[in-house]
């Protein structure tokens, strides 16, 4: 009835009109504003500060220094609370610092009547500083000499190694080939929309209220109780519509300071608003790796291993951490199944920005290198690249090495198929010549990848819903899961409608979530809304349509299994064209008879036991022109096995958003940061290069349709994979355009440059 359809997005009229109010379309009466004092140098200590000018500033209400803050250290990390420390997230930071970390480090707050003023009074601070020499390289952080950027860590934060599947050595024996590449990746910064954007104020004596634009609200209530030392419940966390996260809002970055600053000024309300230079180094980035992979493989194409030892850079503080290079390192495994699997992985910080989660969540890093490899692989053995990948493609019944467990459903070799007659790569192979000698030259190129559904086994998966029959026979749901922009609250709303027999324009989402109200649920992030929060959205509507046929029966003596529900009436089960009475004429009954009913409602808090992998790829078509080192994309397709396509027409839009942020990474953007100052060069969005819509060819988004039984609708993820690949993908087509073999993101002129002019392409 609704699943599969290409409904209108219940929240596309409120955005396109301008009507869906932001974090910052709210204001209270005698609301200030707070400007942070950030560091100028990105490795040190502050031996004086002196605020007293700018606390003698007419409009200022208050100067807050490192000295002034709790001295509870917390963990930023947008994860839900783990029951057993080792598997908390590192705790590394305080409100604000006099050990300076990175460039933009905060070690000051000013409150003022307005922006105007606080600027002001942020001029008049003096600060300083004892400087160390900035760790920025890898290989300067590890460097013996080093100094600790945290204490008692020697600069590492989490390291840790498996083997999957089988013998290593065993399988390097049976190895006819060992082929090997090291491949780095760069810093890159989110660039959603919206800012980071909070205000908080007290309601009472006791209770603090935070509006913020943050993905993960119930989480937040927990990270601020943390910092401040506060119980939980007399935290309030209010998330309204909100512009964009992909990641960066999915850690605790401004909450903890603006509820500490209302506490300090007697609960007036206080906003703390980022502006973009502020939030492209104040917030979080995407981990830099460095990734040494060896493939192992007989000469019949068959893979035996594939061995990768990674290094990733958390940057100043931990926030998610190692978290990154072990998530990169086990969602990548499921791609090829039957190889032998190593991993060796560490994080280390370095004195930039800190690393967070962005979309993928490691594994466009680690799906770059091992994709790379994989057609370097290829090459070596003289096979065609999509022969190579369907032989050694995860199929049905396939086991995940680390787990143990069995892919139940895979499309992977199907999408592999729909992208190669997308390309028309046979033909092409065919038509183009053999060796290609011009300037300008044209080259295809594919790259799998495989990803999650949340992140279970590695911490809880917990979603909850609450559904209503309104007096009116409509529909109100309200979840705990978090719409940032993704579509979850239409998806959610989709399968509320299919489950309850309801049309979908019945069903009303509440998309602002209160942590106060609203049922909890950790938040959105791992791609996990619709699996996750689709789970508890199924159970609660079954629940509330047997409330509904039960009470029909009170009302007339009919039995509930004989009645269903269909397009908003109570029918006869086995006659369905004969209606019995409308959804209005139930609720209104329940809800104003004098003698019987109450609203009736349902509320289902569910724990997800399972996580569907996910699979697809991207093949590109595209011409590089050596001389101008730079590419254009002729084709590109992204290919997807998401299960059962929810929405087909946001599903869509998912993976143009994705593919176009791919392409950024690929050929575009890296935050440029000075090894040896550690000061941040671009941190604006003239000079940090976002591809625009003239620099983003026309995207092909498919899909290969499986059933996933763990699913009660058979779907999968879809927010995070269509970033995976377009990377990869480009990287090989180059390669097979000019023969030249560029391990390092981003391909722009620049790198072009380098390696066309060592491979002696250019003179």
């Amino acid at each position: 009835m609704a699943v599969g359809k290409s409904v209108p997005r219940v929240d596309g009229a409120a955005k396109v009109t301008g009507k869906a109010r932001f974090t910052d379309d709210y204001s209270l009466p005698g609301m200030r504003v707070a400007k942070y004092l950030r560091s100028t140098i990105a490795h040190g200590r502050v031996v004086r500060i002196d605020t007293g000018k700018a606390r003698g500033l007419p409009g200022v209400d208050g100067v807050f220094t490192f000295e002034d803050i709790p001295k509870n250290v917390f963990a930023t990390a947008g994860h839900p609370y783990a029951l057993d420390p080792a598997y908390g997230d590192v705790a590394d930071r305080l409100l604000l610092t006099d050990h300076i970390r990175y460039a933009g480090d905060e070690i000051a707050v000013v409150v003022a009547e307005n922006e105007l003023t606080a600027n002001k009074a942020l001029a008049l601070i003096e600060v300083e500083y004892e400087t160390y020499r900035p760790l920025v390289r890898m290989d300067d952080v590890l460097a013996d000499d080093a100094t600790e950027i945290h204490k008692k860590t020697n600069n590492i934060v989490k390291e840790h190694g498996f083997v999957a599947g089988g013998d290593w050595e065993q399988a390097r024996d049976e190895s006819d080939r060992l082929i090997d590449g090291v491949y780095e990746t760069q810093v890159l910064q989110h660039c959603h929309l919206e800012n980071h954007t909070a205000y908080a104020y007290m309601d009472d004596l006791e209770h603090i209220v935070i509006v913020s634009s943050t993905q993960i609200p119930h989480i937040v209530r927990r990270v601020v109780g943390q910092a401040l030392g506060l119980p939980w419940s007399q935290i309030r966390v209010i998330k309204p519509y909100i512009g964009g996260g992909f990641g960066n809002k999915q850690d605790v970055i401004l909450e903890p300071m603006v509820a500490f600053l209302t506490m300090q000024l007697g609960g007036i309300p206080i906003r703390l608003r980022l502006d973009r230079e502020e939030g492209m180094i104040g917030t979080r980035v995407r981990h830099p790796f460095r990734v040494n992979v060896k493939v192992g493989a007989q000469e019949d194409g068959t893979v035996k291993l594939i061995d990768f030892d990674a290094l990733s850079n958390t940057g100043a503080y931990a926030s998610h951490g190692h978290s990154i290079a072990a998530a990169g390192s086990a969602k990548t495994h499921y791609m090829y199944p039957r190889a032998v699997y190593r991993c060796r992985a560490r994080t280390i910080y370095g004195n930039f920005p800190a690393a967070g989660a962005m979309r993928g969540y490691g594994s466009p890093q680690m799906t770059f290198a091992v994709e790379c490899a994989m057609e370097e692989t290829a090459r070596a053995l003289g096979m065609d690249s999509v022969e190579f990948r369907l032989k050694n493609a995860a199929r049905p019944g396939d086991r995940s090495q680390i787990t143990q467990k069995p892919i139940m459903s895979c499309g992977l070799v199907d999408c592999i198929k729909k992208g190669k007659e997308l390309i028309r790569w046979e033909q092409k192979r065919d038509d183009w010549p053999g060796e290609q000698t011009g300037p300008v030259r044209r080259g295809l190129g594919l790259a799998c990848f495989s990803y999650g559904s949340g992140t279970y086994p590695v911490c809880v998966e917990a979603a909850s819903a609450r559904i209503s029959l309104n007096q009116d026979g409509s529909i109100h749901l309200q979840v705990g899961a978090t719409e940032i922009g993704q579509g979850s609250d239409t998806a959610l709303a989709q399968m509320a409608a299919e489950t309850l027999g309801v049309p979908f324009e019945r069903v009303h989402v509440v998309s602002a979530q209160d942590t106060d109200v609203a049922p909890f649920d950790t938040g959105a992030y791992a791609s996990r809304q619709t699996f996750v929060g689709g789970q508890a959205v199924m159970r609660t509507a079954q629940q509330l349509k047997e409330k509904i046929l039960e009470y029909v029966g009170v009302i007339n003596g009919m039995t509930p299994r004989d009645l269903d529900i269909l397009n908003g009436d109570i029918v006869v089960a086995r006659m369905p064209e004969t209606a019995v009475m409308s959804l209005k004429d139930v609720a209104m009954d329940a809800y104003y008879d004098k003698n019987r009913g109450g609203q009736i409602t349902a509320e289902v808090s569910y724990k997800t036991r399972n996580n569907a992998h996910v699979f697809g790829c991207t093949f590109v078509d595209l011409e590089v022109d050596i001389p101008m080192c730079k590419v254009n994309i002729n084709e590109i397709y992204n290919v997807h096995d998401c299960g059962v396509v929810i929405n087909p027409l946001t599903a869509a839009g998912q993976v143009h958003g994705g593919m176009a942020m791919g392409i950024g990474a690929a050929l575009f953007e890296v935050l440029m940061i000075d090894p040896d100052s550690g000061r941040i060069y671009n941190n604006n969005m003239l000079d940090y290069k976002v591809p625009t819509i003239m620099d983003i060819p026309d995207l092909g988004a498919e899909f290969v349709e499986t059933y996933e039984p763990s699913n009660p609708y058979g779907s999968k993820a879809l927010g995070e994979p269509p970033v995976l690949t377009p990377a990869p993908a480009i990287r090989n087509a180059i390669l097979d355009a000019t023969g030249v073999a560029i391990n390092e993101l981003p391909l722009n002129p620049k790198v072009l440059f380098k390696h066309f002019r060592a491979a002696g392409l250019i003179e």
